[in-house]
């Protein structure tokens, strides 16, 4: 079983959507003295629309199944994207204004490993078919990643909600023999989702076996993992949630999530024509500026058949700070004349070897913003 690290940015993230500050806290004071007795909780300040997040005596918990993979051949690109998914999930069942987030708690690394691998006499837990004979069975599970959305105050939080996030395999990859070559074998969206759902209420009934998740509610979102070849993430295509008490779900809700990489490439078609104008207009604009720059590369997400985030990285062939920070300039100008106002963006600019410079804007209504590494 395979445990990754998880970015650092889903931690960033969280924090600066929370605005990085920290309230019913001595730590928020930024001093402390011997006489003042610690907090057990504390919480960051809520931000935007994000979720405050609940620490522990100043510390961020960190789940005991964050980066566990059910193989070796899990592809990063769906790390972060499985846990930001999630919390827009969660947005819709729990409330950032009436709950709190913290990284799951209640599935251990053990019990998660278990759940990822095959069944067999020795794992009656494991919840990806066993192999029997020389015929070879997908691996239709390959990563578990767990929520929790508390209430309360001061020092008195209880977990009041919980969302699972399921990655289900696109492609699978398998060995015939150790150390052989590696095969692979397609999963069509429909058997996906099959046993995505059959897999959601066997987790929520063995979750129903804790007392303190025996009367809350429990959401379960399937998500598409990317295969290993592909320049984007996967993507979450459904999601229910169990009632308090109920061990089923009953109900699921389509998901509508789709990734776009810009420029397109032979025959394919851009989602939506204005956004692929906007960024052939930004890249020709930069391009012209520095014709030195290996390529421009765009991102975009898209909910709802509506143009949600959009990320770009531009690769340069230069190194000195003056071209660094000029041209990150002229990026952040740009941008704000050709790409769209109504979404979160960002901008990496890096060399070969390192990253030079970001240009960001964190939500819709907010303002570039640009950091030059090494520099400002």
């Amino acid at each position: 079983m395979k445990k990754k690290i998880i970015p650092f940015l889903l931690f960033t993230a969280l924090l600066t959507t929370a605005c990085g500050r920290l309230k019913d806290s001595d730590i928020s004071n930024n001093a402390t003295t011997t006489n003042q007795k610690a907090k057990s909780y504390q919480t960051t300040a809520t931000g935007n629309d994000g979720y405050s997040v609940l620490l522990k005596n100043g510390k961020y918990l960190t789940s005991p199944i964050a980066g566990l993979s059910g193989t070796t051949n899990a592809g990063s690109t769906d790390d972060r994207e499985l846990e930001r998914g999630l919390i827009d999930i969660s947005k819709k069942i729990y409330s950032p204004n009436s709950f709190v987030f913290q990284e799951g708690q209640y599935i251990s690394e053990t019990t998660g490993s278990d759940w990822l691998g095959r069944y067999s006499k020795s794992n009656s837990t494991g919840l990806n078919p066993e192999n029997k004979g020389k015929t070879h069975r997908p691996r239709y599970l390959e990563q578990i990643v767990e929520q929790d959305y508390l209430t309360g105050s001061g020092q008195n939080y209880s977990i009041a909600g919980m969302s699972i996030g399921l990655g289900m395999n696109s492609t699978d990859y398998y060995q015939k023999t150790s150390g052989g070559p590696t095969y692979t074998a397609s999963i069509s969206k429909s058997d996906q989702r099959k046993y995505g759902e059959e897999y959601a209420n066997i987790i929520v009934k063995r979750l129903r076996q804790k007392k303190a998740l025996k009367n809350i509610p429990i959401t379960v979102a399937l998500y598409s993992k990317a295969s290993e070849d592909s320049l984007t993430s996967g993507a979450y295509f459904a999601y229910g949630t169990a009632d308090k008490n109920s061990s089923k779900i009953t109900k699921w809700k389509r998901v509508s999530v789709k990734w776009q990489v810009l420029p397109t490439v032979g025959s394919a078609k851009a989602y939506n024509s204005q956004d692929s104008a906007n960024f052939v207009n930004f890249k020709g604009a930069i391009q012209n500026y520095f014709p030195n720059i290996s390529g421009v590369i765009g991102y975009l997400r898209y909910q709802d058949g509506k143009l949600a985030q959009e990320n770009i990285t531009i690769t340069t062939q230069f190194y000195g700070y003056e071209q660094v920070q000029s041209f990150a300039r002229l990026v952040l100008n740009t941008a704000k004349k050709y790409l769209s106002n109504d979404v979160p963006i960002e901008i990496q600019i890096s060399s070969v070897n390192d990253v030079q410079a970001v240009v960001f804007k964190e939500s819709s209504d907010s303002s570039y913003q640009l950091h030059i590494y090494g520099g400002e």
